[in-house]
């Protein structure tokens, strides 16, 4: 046997264990840089239009913006946004492409995804100026001689409820039309039916309360907000709606990461959409004050 052998395996030994140790130290500390980024790295992904206040925009003033935020600092993620105009086919083109996983703003049962649990109910509201005709229901008699305001949705100009609503009792004559989507160039085209009872263009508009609330908020003349009746015209044609986020259907796990947040910051959230003059209403209809 080598009478050196025990010396050189010694040596050996030590300079193992020598390296074992740095490479355990070097191995620690980048256990200790990675873990801020393991912390920050999720993100939430949401899809949004960039010019559809009060709702969203790219600017991020937009109330389903500032709901976004809270979401995302209360799951410590990171909100990213896709955007893309808010038309026929958003919810393919955006959710269902894989572009996004949280689409703000959607009416709860939607049936091409999953909705969390709805964070404000609002209605379609008669909008006038305060000096106008103060109109509560599709029946009363004196819509027949006023001209009437109503969106229009989509690019071939569908109907909305109110439309049919007034199409059911043959109010059809004096109606002008608004598309939701409006001149794209220009900022916030769905604001445009409500300049245009504030000038005196029309007599009184049809409007979805969210949109009509906010810009009326901005008018230089008082505009009297009034949520609509009947509630539900005819057997299915509702003007109350519940509005949630939507996910992919499969999404469970992010689901419930957002009703929690929506849950804990449910005070905060009301007070934001008090803040962008969003009408609520209560599970029983009456208005929230």
């Amino acid at each position: 046997m080598c009478s050196v052998c025990p010396d050189v395996f010694g040596l050996i030994h030590g300079v193992a264990q020598k390296l074992l140790t740095r490479i355990a130290l070097g191995i620690a500390a980048l256990a200790l840089l990675l873990l801020p980024a393991t912390a920050s790295a999720r993100e939430l992904r949401v899809c949004a239009d960039p010019n559809n206040l009060p709702f969203s925009n790219a600017a991020g003033q937009g109330f389903e913006n500032r709901i976004a935020e809270i979401i995302a600092d209360d799951l410590g993620a990171k909100l990213t946004y896709t955007w893309w105009a808010q038309r026929r086919g958003f919810v393919r083109n955006t959710l269902k492409a894989g572009l996004c996983d949280l689409v703000p703003g959607t009416p709860a049962n939607l049936e091409m995804l999953r909705t969390t649990t709805p964070y404000y109910r609002s209605s379609y509201v008669f909008l006038t100026r305060q000096d106008g005709p103060d109109v509560t229901s599709f029946n009363d008699p004196r819509l027949r001689g006023l001209r009437i305001g109503v969106q229009l949705i989509g690019d071939d100009g569908a109907n909305s409820p109110p439309v049919r609503a007034l199409g059911r009792r043959g109010i059809v004559g004096h109606l002008i039309g608004y598309p939701v989507y409006g001149d794209y160039a220009a900022p916030n085209p769905p604001a445009r039916i409500v300049d245009a009872v504030a000038n005196g263009e029309i007599d009184l508009a049809v409007v979805w309360g969210p949109l009509a609330g906010y810009f009326a908020q901005k008018q230089k003349v008082p505009l009297r907000i009034t949520p609509v009746t009947p509630r539900i015209d005819g057997p299915q044609l509702p003007m109350i709606y519940d509005i949630s986020m939507g996910v992919r259907r499969e999404d469970d796990a992010l689901r419930g990461d957002v009703n929690g947040a929506l849950a804990r910051h449910k005070a905060e959230i009301d007070a934001l959409l008090a803040q962008y003059g969003v009408p609520r209403l209560d599970a029983s209809g009456s208005p929230v004050r």
